[in-house]
């Protein structure tokens, strides 16, 4: 426990002190009469004797708040203790209603509110402020018409200097046995906060995580040792720092929007070195209000696999790019979410659904998530369904040397998932739910360790309601399902890609060019069905065809029309293709047949879907 130490300006104090421990119930580790101008000094080496806490009153306890770091209990006078006083000076003054001035600290006293009702009183206090003396403002109360002055030894000697009555401001033992008590209930919680920090500490240094603690407003306060060595920084390197500073991957709104509401975790993925963390900030909420934050990052171990496996998987031919989350387009907040989400899913080695319009990125996010994944030193394997016969996708899929088995290790993408024929829906469905590869032949299984990854430009849900695809592989499938916004839904990353091809054709034709305000205007109104391949090509086309330095709405809008005619009118080509109503979707095939003359190739590419999705749509809606 701590030491507890008592300093008082007069004996009497120091004898009510000895009467209570008498009690034994408090421990008091020394007692000391110092006089006032002394206090700073002596309790300085209280201070080196090994006090904790002091106990004090009125001036010597301002002082050694002041002048030094130990925590101070103050010595309050009672109303008990008070009213006693004011009945002796009624008794001194014999009058009715006396002017009675109460001269000292604001701290020294307790609520005397009532007392000129109580007592029958006009009673006054005088506290000392600022860089006020005690001598000072026992004159302004003698100058106040003060009849009897209530004080400490400074007031008392003012008082009697100028010739008014004066009472000491004597204590009975019930300030000084509140003062123990409060001073013995700091000192426990102290010393729970002692060992409570000792053990915490302790449990951070020999964690295996890594720890950060923060402020309210996310700059770093601590560190220990393992995020030390995670980042390759010491403590105070970072110390002060926003955490968004020291990690640009992490996400600053989420973390802001966490410190702010207090009212749910942020997590992400983060790649540190050549380590993959799930990192988590968790908000300390007193009283609904954020005082504080921990973030810690958990390193994610790379699934083990059997050597045999580990040879053959890395002895096919598959991506050895590594790819980043940072490398695709996130100005935009429901971009943002988006990669979230495929951030988390990529920590799991369960199959991902990416559903996007064609032009997204699909193939990226999901080079990203093997990338980060727990499977990324094996191979990827790309197998684009959509082009393939039903014969052909079991074959080159599932078969004995399929992509299947190819991507042992590794991560299975196939683009073109709404297109899989039933045969190769239940295949999957075997290799999603028990791993079991099934080749060509009746009953032919063979184990699989291999993660999925599905590419759809069809809302899997909507082709599960219309009978179009497998219930069970739709539930197997379905709980981590990504779906990537189209440009259109994001404005910010829709500009961003404008001025990276803007700046990218330039340099590549070695030309200059700039697009006016209208222009902008333009480009950010049309729909591009065809999201991020579609602005790569149109832009190509503009800085190629471009005959003027600066590009105006005109050029943009001529273009527009010239390449996409009927694309962005009244009805939005690209809303027709992906909407869920089939009238609207019946509209998008009739346009597209019309403006290509019946050539289902052009209507196709218009589209941005296959001819053979073409093909289906046209059955479906008898336009043969």
């Amino acid at each position: 426990m701590g030491k507890i130490a008592l300093m008082v300006s007069r004996e009497e104090m120091i004898y009510q002190a000895h009467n209570i421990l008498q009690e034994k119930k408090y421990e008091i580790g020394e007692m000391k009469v110092v006089k006032t101008e002394d206090t700073v000094l002596e309790a300085r080496q209280m201070i080196a004797g090994g006090a904790t806490i002091i106990i004090a009153r009125g001036l010597q306890a301002s002082l050694i708040k002041q002048y030094t770091d130990i925590p101070v209990v103050e010595i309050v006078i009672t109303a008990q203790e008070m009213g006693l006083l004011v009945t002796r000076a009624k008794q001194i003054l014999r009058k009715p209603r006396p002017r009675i001035a109460v001269v000292g600290f604001k701290n020294m006293f307790s609520d005397m509110t009532y007392f000129d009702t109580l007592y029958d009183i006009e009673l006054r206090a005088w506290y000392a402020s600022g860089g006020q003396s005690l001598d000072e403002v026992a004159s302004a109360a003698v100058a106040d018409g003060a009849e009897l002055i209530i004080g400490g030894d400074t007031a008392v000697e003012a008082a009697s200097a100028a010739g008014v009555p004066s009472l000491f401001l004597s204590t009975t033992e019930d300030s000084i046995r509140t003062a123990f008590s409060v001073a013995e209930r700091m000192n426990f919680a102290m010393e729970a906060e002692k060992r409570n920090a000792a053990q915490m500490e302790t449990l951070l240094d020999y964690s295996t995580n890594g720890v950060m603690r923060l402020d309210g407003e996310g700059r770093i306060l601590s560190s220990n040792p393992m995020m030390e060595q995670m980042t390759g920084r010491e403590e105070r390197e970072v110390a002060g720092k926003l955490l968004w500073e020291v990690f640009p991957e992490t996400e600053e709104e989420g973390l802001k929007r966490a410190l702010d509401t207090g009212k749910e975790n942020y997590s992400c993925f983060l790649r540190i070195g050549n380590g993959a963390y799930l990192a988590d900030l968790a908000p300390i909420v007193v009283e609904n209000r954020v005082e504080g934050a921990v973030f810690t990052c958990t390193r994610m171990k790379p699934i083990r696999r059997e050597r045999g496996r580990e040879g053959s998987g890395r002895g096919q031919k598959g991506s050895l790019t590594v790819w980043d989350f940072r490398d695709l387009l996130q100005q935009s907040q429901t971009m943002q979410e988006c990669l979230r989400k495929a951030k988390l899913f990529s920590l799991s080695d369960s199959p991902v659904v990416l559903e996007g319009e064609c032009g997204t990125e699909k193939q990226l996010l999901a080079r990203c998530i093997h990338g980060n994944g727990a499977v990324s030193a094996g191979p990827f394997l790309r197998v684009d369904c959509g082009s393939l016969s039903e014969e052909e996708q079991l074959a080159l899929v599932f078969g004995e040397n399929g992509a299947a088995a190819r991507a042992e290790g590794g991560t299975l993408f196939l683009e073109g998932a709404d297109r899989l024929s039933p045969a190769a829906q239940d295949s999957l469905c075997q290799l999603a739910k028990r791993r079991i590869g099934r080749g060509t032949e009746a009953f032919e299984e063979a184990r699989a360790d291999v993660r999925i990854i599905l590419a759809s430009e069809e809302s899997l849900a909507d082709l599960t309601r219309e009978g179009r695809f497998s219930r069970e592989l739709f539930f197997a499938v379905g709980g981590l399902s990504v779906r990537i916004p189209p440009l259109r839904e994001r404005p910010e990353d829709l500009k961003e890609k404008i001025s990276l091809c803007l700046k990218a054709m330039c340099g590549k034709y070695s030309r200059y060019h700039v697009l006016t305000g209208g222009a902008w205007k333009v480009l950010a109104a049309y729909s591009w069905p065809g999201n991020l391949t579609q602005v790569e090509s149109f832009m190509e086309r503009l800085i190629l065809t471009a005959g003027r330095r600066s590009i105006d709405e005109a050029a943009v809008r001529d273009l527009l029309g010239e390449l996409y005619p009927r694309m962005d009118g009244e009805v939005r080509l690209g809303d027709a293709v992906k909407g869920s109503r089939s009238d609207r979707q019946k509209l998008a095939v009739e346009m597209a047949l019309e403006e290509s003359g019946g050539n289902r190739e052009q209507a196709a590419e218009a589209l941005g879907i296959s001819k053979t999705t073409l093909w289906r749509w046209m059955k479906k809606y008898g336009l043969d």
